[in-house]
């Protein structure tokens, strides 16, 4: 962190003039400023940092002060030029044509990338930063600019936002929980780091914090590190100080624990049955440990859990907010929304109220609520009415701004485009990610020893579920197909195959020598039950057939259970190039498996087996 004379003589500079901080500075100006800073920064701001952000919050008016809290979308690849679609989402959303535009008009404290959701932010690394000044300086450029902080969710595996390549392809959280290694979940997190902030992208929200203890959940799964809530916090607080070496803040999520629900958020309010002290010894440890390795931000869960606060979304909960997070737990840093126009918060609260309740509980920050002006003019109204009082807004703005300030962000927030370009996709990061993909690879089940594959040549059918984003099965016939005496098939029988897509399988299986199986049971519109069905009646088709079978889990590990009968079961916890080039590799011997299991595989059905237990992984 800089000294606190350099830090008062920038700031005492804003207070001047935002053009003393380079607003109109060049797109490489005070690059390695920032980025110095950040890697140094902590959560708990000083006294002097909460003084500084005092004054400043002084000079602004009510309004820039309720901008502060908002963390909005914008779209197009251009802070000032775009296409005509994103003029268009941008004027549907906010009346206004540009990235700049809205910036510009509600002075909000954040911006978050998307590459969905029709805002098209990220096409390469070039782009990303200079979209990133360009907002920086739209910012600024105000007589009281204040620089944003700029986001997004970059967890690596199931959920990225990069376009990969050029960013480097990691291993998502439960592939690093396989490993079991606190320094791997370390260096993922430094390499996400390193290329995020030479994006210009400052908070990035991950680590998922959330322990995994339900086979079914929907929407956590593979982006939990695990079932151990002890294991699962040493990897979070490993994250935490990696990406903060890596150059950004984290946002540990979703709390108060999100990973023991059978529902997904996005769409519905889950319920959180947890007693008052499984709260404490499952879902808490993570975001303990997470909060003593100095995490930046918070962000909230849409669940209910009746133990903490009956009838209540965590989001809107001052007892879960205030009292449990930043009371009982301490937590000085940032609280953030998860997103308000999921359904998870529409479902109680119409555009006016979510985000006033969120910030009445406690929230800092307001993540995209679905209709802006609705909400900035409700929170203001609920400001000026005295429904949240002055000294409750001056709260949250200050903490802004100090964060704004020990991020290194008054000292110039510009990144050098040419750099970033270097950074992103670096070969000593790709060259760590496939290290660090490579162990997390496990082998689950080997009967009679089918694995690793015998030399000679094969004729190999791939099959099993794959969709045009996640081409699973293509990927591995590539990589079946790179080697010499391989020949792969590939064959798409969708995530809930019917007879007629089964025979056919069955058919294609007779006249090839190996059958390696893509199941992914976890993903798809009809139930997880019914599509899990459909698999397992696949795979018990195939072993039928008489030619050996391997089944790949391309996504969650538990689909074994399902089919238990399956000779040889390896898990990738990916369906990305890097982790089923890994899995075809421990399929010949080139890469000898050494993952452990992450979370128990219960039997189906059954009430407490464990068909397989925490920790199980063979070897050869």
């Amino acid at each position: 962190m800089r000294s606190t004379t350099t830090r008062r003589q920038a700031v005492t500079g804003l207070l001047g003039t935002a053009a003393a901080l380079g607003a109109g500075g060049s797109a490489g100006a005070s690059a390695a400023g920032p980025a110095a800073a950040r890697s140094a920064g902590t959560a708990g701001s000083g006294w002097y940092t909460r003084l500084l952000a005092r004054a400043l919050a002084s000079r602004m008016t009510l309004e820039e002060k309720v901008g502060q809290l908002f963390v909005v979308e914008v779209a197009g690849q251009d802070a000032d030029e775009v296409t005509d679609a994103a003029a268009a989402v941008n004027e549907r959303r906010y009346g206004v044509r540009t990235p700049a535009d809205v910036v510009r008009k509600y002075r909000p404290g954040a911006v978050i990338y998307f590459s969905s959701r029709n805002d098209d932010n990220l096409r390469d690394p070039r782009q990303i930063a200079r979209l990133s000044n360009g907002l920086q300086r739209a910012s600024l450029a105000h007589r009281r600019g204040v620089p944003l902080i700029i986001s997004t969710d970059q967890e690596s595996g199931l959920v990225h936002r990069l376009p990969i390549p050029p960013a480097t392809e990691l291993p998502g959280s439960m592939a690093l929980g396989a490993t079991w290694s606190t320094a791997d979940a370390h260096r993922a997190a430094e390499i996400t780091g390193r290329e995020l902030a030479a994006l210009g992208i400052n908070q990035n929200y991950a680590p998922v914090a959330d322990v995994n203890v339900d086979p079914d959940n929907p929407v956590i799964g593979l982006r939990s590190y695990g079932a151990d809530p002890q294991q699962v916090a040493r990897m979070v607080a490993a994250a935490v100080r990696g990406q903060r070496r890596g150059g950004v803040a984290s946002a540990a999520k979703h709390f108060p624990g999100h990973g023991d629900t059978g529902q997904d958020s996005h769409f519905l309010l889950p319920r959180i049955e947890h007693t008052l002290e499984e709260i404490h010894e499952l879902d808490l440890p993570p975001f303990r440990a997470a909060i003593a390795a100095g995490l930046d931000t918070v962000m909230t869960a849409h669940i209910l859990v009746p133990a903490l606060d009956d009838g209540v979304p965590a989001t809107m909960s001052h007892r879960i907010l205030t009292g449990l997070l930043r009371g009982e737990l301490g937590f000085d840093g940032l609280i953030v929304t998860d997103a308000l126009d999921m359904g998870g918060a529409t479902s109680q609260y119409p555009p006016d109220r979510a985000s006033v309740a969120a910030f009445a509980a406690g929230a800092d920050m307001l993540v995209l609520p679905p209709e802006m002006d609705v909400a900035y003019e409700a929170v203001l109204a609920a400001v000026r009415g005295g429904e949240i009082g002055a000294r409750r807004l001056e709260e949250s703005v200050v903490r802004i701004l100090a964060r704004k300030i020990d991020e290194g962000l008054f000292f110039g927030p510009f990144v050098d485009e040419r750099r970033a370009e270097r950074i992103v996709g670096d070969a000593g990061h790709v060259a760590d990610a496939r290290t660090l993909t490579g162990r997390a690879v496990t082998l689950v089940k080997n009967d009679a020893g089918l694995l690793p594959l015998a030399a000679g040549a094969r004729r190999v059918l791939v099959a099993g579920w794959q969709t045009s984003s996640a081409p699973a099965l293509d990927r591995l016939a590539r990589a079946v197909g790179a080697r010499g005496g391989q020949t792969a098939t590939v064959l798409a029988t969708g995530g809930t195959p019917a007879q007629p897509v089964i025979d056919a399988a069955v058919a294609a299986a007779r006249s090839h020598d190996l059958v390696v199986v893509g199941a992914n049971a976890a993903a798809g519109a009809e139930p997880v039950a019914e599509r899990g069905a459909a698999q397992a009646a696949l795979v018990r088709a195939l072993l039928a057939s008489g030619t050996p079978v391997v089944v790949v889990a391309v996504r969650n590990p538990y689909d074994v259970r399902r089919f238990p009968e399956a000779p040889a079961y390896l898990c990738t916890y990916g369906t990305g190039t890097g982790a089923l080039t890994a899995a075809v590799d421990a399929l010949y011997g080139d890469l000898r498996p050494t993952g452990r299991l992450p979370v128990a595989i219960p039997e189906q059905g059954a009430t407490g087996a464990d068909l397989f237990p925490l920790g199980h992984g063979l070897g050869y």
